[in-house]
């Protein structure tokens, strides 16, 4: 496992417009699915390490990041595509409370009803509440996916980052070359390809964005008062080439063959977009 404490230091910060790299077409063909995956954690907590006098580690309350979730879906759902949920034990997903505050949706009341109401409908028709446990998915399931997409919220340092089925899951994506969306802390789900098959970090090499360390360590000392697993320096051990800079801050999409990555909550509208054009072409 990455050690939480480490603090490790990128590369040049560099940014990467959406049309400079695209994805591989060397391993996909022509998709006609109008299906698409989208991984859920279980996880209502994640670890919060060194809090307090005692240096202790405790639960700090999470979930997913609503406009990371909502805004992605709702291009999905305009382009005409059916969504699954999947979580690891098919657990209801939790929200994270920061992401349903007012503040996240800068006093914009109305924006934040339209999204908790697009996910109250998921509730009621799409299983949203009952997702698919990623040991019921079968090889041959996946086959019938054009893609697959991964919200943020702190919840996936939690139980994505080592799950062997996930792994699976993501590897058959992966080796066909499906479009692969995720967002924020959701790219940390990237580093279980690691516990499966030859054990090697599936996407070494490849660009991605995700919440930046100096975003997590604003985070630690202004809110959690204690140390948080590192996204981006635990993709970057594994062999990812970290893509950050004001581009990435302000919104702008990271695309390298099948994935698309975005760093927060203001680059989930421009990933939605980008991973509904990779789907189509």
């Amino acid at each position: 496992m990455i050690n939480h404490t480490k603090l490790e230091r990128h590369p040049p910060n560099i940014t990467l417009p959406i049309s400079q790299t695209s994805p591989s077409k060397s391993k996909t063909s022509k998709m006609t699915s109008k299906k698409v995956l989208i991984i859920m954690s279980d996880a209502s907590s994640f670890p919060l390490y060194n809090t307090g006098a005692e240096s202790k580690t405790i639960q700090q309350p999470s979930g997913y990041f609503l406009m990371e979730l909502a805004k992605p879906l709702k291009r999905l759902l305009e382009a005409g595509y059916e969504i699954a949920f999947a979580s690891p034990e098919g657990k209801e997903p939790t929200p994270d409370p920061l992401s349903l505050s007012l503040a996240a949706f800068a006093g914009n009341f109305y924006e934040r009803k339209r999204e908790t109401d697009l996910i109250e409908r998921m509730k009621r028709e799409n299983g949203f509440s009952r997702p698919k446990k990623f040991s019921e998915i079968s090889d041959a399931e996946l086959e019938g996916y054009a893609g697959v997409f991964i919200p943020g919220g702190h919840a996936p340092l939690a139980d994505l980052g080592d799950n062997a089925e996930l792994g699976r899951i993501l590897r058959h994506f992966h080796e066909r070359g499906k479009p692969t969306a995720a967002i924020c802390h959701g790219p940390y789900a990237f580093l279980s390809t690691k516990y499966v098959g030859d054990g090697e970090f599936a996407y070494k090499g490849y660009k991605i964005t995700s919440w930046s360390d100096a975003e997590e360590k604003f985070m630690e000392t202004v809110v959690f008062r204690g140390e948080v697993t590192k996204v981006a320096s635990s993709l970057q051990e594994a062999g990812a080439e970290m893509v950050e800079g004001l581009g990435t801050a302000l919104g702008q999409v990271t695309v390298d063959r099948e994935l698309v990555t975005a760093d927060n909550p203001v680059g989930a509208d421009a990933l939605g977009q980008k991973f509904v054009e990779m789907l189509k072409a």
